[in-house]
């Protein structure tokens, strides 16, 4: 198991819980949960792949992405007032998995044959679909789209990991890098309280 794989596996894991929780927030049954943590996790990849034509997406080609999803789920539904208490965690989990997601839809746009920036609206997809479609179905004001630093963060990540690309840099060093950009940026942004500029009436 590669370093790179391992941590989207903790990433989608993590995707999954966030979006558990939302269920829970909504007082929503089982079903519910475990669906909104299943889009939250994959959504984004499931939505990459079908516009590249790689079909069956990846969720039916390796499993276990499926059943991280799940069992995420299943935590936040039997242990959902224990797992809000790790919310620093969930919040670390969750950045990271972002920085992730993003470099590997990235170059799976570019082994597609997709330019450097398409590849880079693929990452931010691949980070960011997920989650949009949670908000949408709960009825809430997509996450991404408010005032933290999220999508930008996968941008700039995304430049970076682009740029390293053209000049040949080793794809795993590459890969660590942009990942680890995406993760320095939405951790300070939280920790400082940055966030873009918004119109005012």
């Amino acid at each position: 198991m590669t370093l790179l794989y391992a941590l989207d596996l903790l990433g989608t894991f993590a995707f999954a819980v966030s979006g558990a929780l939302a269920g829970v927030r909504k007082n929503l049954d089982l079903y519910g949960v475990s669906f909104l943590a299943v889009v939250t996790a994959v959504g984004g990849g499931t939505i990459r792949d079908t516009m590249l034509g790689r079909v069956p997406p990846f969720l039916f080609k390796d499993m276990n992405y499926l059943f991280l999803s799940i069992a995420g789920a299943l935590v936040v539904f039997l242990f959902h007032s224990h797992v809000k208490k790790t919310y620093n965690l969930l919040v670390w989990m969750d950045a990271l998995g972002l920085g992730v997601f993003n470099v590997i839809g990235i170059n799976i746009a570019l082994h597609a044959g997709v330019g450097y920036l398409g590849s880079m609206i693929f990452g931010v997809m691949t980070g960011t679909l997920g989650g949009m479609i949670r908000d949408v179905l709960i009825n809430a004001t997509p996450f991404v789209l408010t005032r933290e630093v999220y999508a930008s963060a996968c941008i700039v990540g995304g430049a970076l990991y682009c740029i390293l690309h053209h000049i040949g840099i080793d794809s795993s060093v590459n890969a660590t890098v942009s990942a680890l950009l995406v993760f320095g940026i939405r951790m300070i942004t939280l920790r400082f309280g940055y966030h873009l500029p918004r119109a005012y009436k």
